[in-house]
């Protein structure tokens, strides 16, 4: 199929197999080349286009002149990122299960005495803040300002 060794080829097809990819999921297609090479580039159609239907994914493969060999480096190059892609997928539900294990444990005796402590300090600030104290604060300014106030003239 492509101008490679069969080894090579053997162990292109037998990761295809293992990540699930099979030839019908891939669209291909050969575009001409940009970039230096002169008349070879401008006349052949050896760069080539490679999309993963299921995933969306993308590789274009334009380092070899050869287009057999474009192929076979596209390929190689589309499985990696599927194995990336896949990686990404079970490492973020790996997140998940771990993130809702983590909300349902619970919290040890000295983790639930620091919350509530600071849950404490936060009660108290919020009371400095009140009415009552305001005018507790402005009750005992009046005592030791004498009558008519200064910074009310």
């Amino acid at each position: 199929m492509f101008n490679i060794s069969a080894h090579k080829e053997r162990k292109l097809e037998e990761r295809m197999q293992k990540l699930g990819v099979s030839e019908e999921d891939l669209e291909e297609k050969f575009i001409r080349s940009s970039g230096p090479g002169g008349q070879k580039v401008n006349k052949a159609s050896t760069c080539v286009f490679l999309r993963h239907l299921p995933t969306n994914i993308i590789v274009k493969c334009q380092i070899e002149r050869s287009q057999s060999l474009n192929r076979f480096l596209a390929r190689r190059r589309l499985l990696d990122l599927i194995e990336k892609w896949q990686e990404g997928f079970i490492l973020e539900e790996k997140q998940r299960i771990e993130k809702i294990r983590r909300q349902k444990r619970r919290r040890s005796r000295r983790a639930k005495e620091k919350m509530l402590e600071a849950k404490h300090k936060q009660s108290e600030k919020k009371k400095l803040r009140s009415l009552t104290f305001s005018l507790l604060l402005f009750s005992l300014r009046l005592s030791f300002f004498p009558y008519p106030f200064p910074f009310l003239s």
